[in-house]
């Protein structure tokens, strides 16, 4: 039973962390120090999906609820909450934001309607916590969010105020200028300093071409490192049968082998 191999996990999380006859790797670990393995673990498992490797992904995720598992315990050795505590606070939370599903509220919502709805819900909550302050709406996006994905949820914050471009096209003019700009500082051997900001306004913007068109940017881009891979190896590939390397060959050549790498995927 599901209950039953939660009980198992959390005694498993206690006995690690018990001192004396614990685990030493475990014992040293505070919240701050599992983190980083934290953000591995989730990562992980948008590699398993990308991969469409369900046998893995169904490791990968007991691997990041055992984060879960470890904060919590981390929390009951300090009288904060238990990992009861976090079940019944994201139960809860998820009813009260979803009064389409779960209250009397009308259930033909539009997605666009339900997301203006979760953050008017979620402001109010803030407010009755004594939490709700004169913070810009953009305080609330985490720092340490992978940067693209940052940029997403910044832009979509403001857009929900108005803060928008109606269409495309303008981002695309927006774009063009910010490109143009960078290739200015460039071309005006500019500061390390001022190139980094210009390119920085680049791949911002390209971020907000993703959101128009509804993509992941950290998606797209995944892809696109894999497919780079893929075609970088079938260049070594065809290099070794000639009895080379990168190192041995030359740009022209490689480009050629690109294009084969390119037709073979196509076909």
């Amino acid at each position: 039973m599901p209950d039953d191999n939660m009980a198992r996990l959390l005694k498993i999380m206690a006995a690690l962390r018990t001192p004396g006859t614990g685990c030493p790797w475990d014992l040293e670990q505070d919240f701050k120090s599992i983190v980083p393995y934290t953000l591995e673990e989730a990562h992980e498992v948008a590699e398993t999906i990308e991969q469409g490797d369900m046998n893995a992904l169904k490791t990968e995720l007991g691997d990041l609820l055992f984060q879960v598992v470890f904060y919590a315990r981390l929390a009951q050795e300090q009288n904060l909450f238990d990992f009861s505590d976090v079940v019944e606070a994201v139960n809860e939370k998820m009813v009260r934001r979803h009064p389409h599903v779960f209250g009397e509220q009308d259930k033909a919502l539009s997605n666009e309607d339900i997301e203006g709805q979760w953050e008017r819900i979620k402001a109010a909550e803030k407010e009755a916590g004594g939490q709700a302050s004169k913070k810009s709406i953009l305080k609330g996006v985490p720092l340490t969010l992978p940067a693209l994905s940052r940029a997403i949820k910044l832009q979509n914050k403001a857009a929900r105020v108005g803060f928008d471009w109606p269409s495309l096209a303008p981002v695309f003019d927006k774009m063009r200028e910010e490109l143009h700009e960078l290739e200015h500082e460039i071309d005006s051997q500019s500061s390390p300093e001022r190139i980094e900001d210009e390119f920085g306004d680049v791949l911002f913007v390209v971020a907000n071409v993703a959101r128009h068109l509804k993509i992941d940017p950290e998606q797209a881009l995944r892809l696109a490192n894999n497919k780079f891979v893929r075609r970088f190896e079938v260049i070594e590939e065809l290099l070794s049968v000639a009895g080379k390397n990168p190192a041995d060959s030359n740009l022209e050549e490689m480009e050629e082998f690109w294009q084969i790498a390119k037709q073979r995927e196509k076909a």
